[in-house]
């Protein structure tokens, strides 16, 4: 995908947030059954606090960051009153900066990408991809994604997030899954190893213990752990599935 095809998707999965938050008796208490720790609010505040910390480096403006808290970063969150408007301006203000940026940006990124102006605009577009799910999910609303936007977001996790090293994993010994978008023709084979994964995408899936199929959007939530009854189908050793959803946690930075 390129720049303007991720940048589309941002805009299009922020102002879907924007909407659910100004439809009349939208509750920011309401839980984020996806989040099991945050509600409606603290999801939000999450994501626009994303937003503005991803618009400095777009600007060029910050560094690599040493750390620290979000609610540290962006100066402090809203009160329930402001944080629609203080959402919609922070995601505005991303679309806008990665709208101008030069295709020769120079700035931080934490995952490999053809350059620093790709990663952001995919890992953005992602970010708010996802999260508009938890919203949905909170308000009983979900909707799905494009094949070709879903692989994407399925290729950046498996080969960005999960292939990165010094990730130890709750199992004793290899596993095997072989996941296919019956909507994409795209196979990913995974290995779940004590030290870590091993992913070779449209690799040969025979063998698999384990075997997922469905929709590339169903997958792509259900790889993120943001579905549990997505129409999948499994075949093979189920418990390999309650592994994953132990093992795929990704921290805000």
């Amino acid at each position: 995908m390129e720049v303007p095809a991720y940048v589309a998707q941002l805009r299009h999965d922020g102002e879907r947030i924007s909407t659910l938050l100004t439809d009349a008796g939208t509750d920011l208490d309401a839980p984020v059954p996806s989040c099991p720790d945050w509600c409606l609010r603290d999801l939000v505040r999450h994501l626009g606090g994303v937003h503005r910390w991803a618009t400095g480096f777009v600007r060029a403006d910050l560094d690599q960051p040493t750390g620290g808290d979000l609610e540290d970063v962006v100066g402090g969150w809203p009160t329930d009153a402001e944080l629609g408007t203080w959402f919609a301006d922070g995601h505005h203000a991303l679309v806008g900066a990665i709208e101008e940026a030069p295709a020769d940006l120079e700035t931080w990124t934490f995952l490999e990408a053809p350059s620093p102006l790709v990663f952001w605009a995919r890992r953005q577009a992602h970010e708010t991809a996802i999260h508009r799910v938890d919203a949905e999910l909170a308000l009983g609303q979900a909707t799905g994604f494009r094949p070709a936007f879903a692989v994407d977001g399925i290729d950046e996790l498996l080969l960005r997030f999960l292939s990165r090293p010094g990730r130890e994993l709750p199992v004793d010994r290899q596993r095997t899954m072989a996941v296919r978008a019956a909507d994409a023709d795209r196979t990913w084979r995974i290995a779940l190893t004590p030290g870590g994964f091993v992913i070779e995408p449209s690799g040969d899936v025979t063998g698999a213990e384990t075997d997922v199929c469905g929709s590339a959007s169903d997958l792509y939530v259900w790889l993120w752990n943001r579905s549990e009854g997505a129409p999948l189908d499994v075949t093979g050793d189920r418990e390999l599935l309650d592994v994953w959803r132990e093992a795929v946690q990704i921290r805000w930075s």
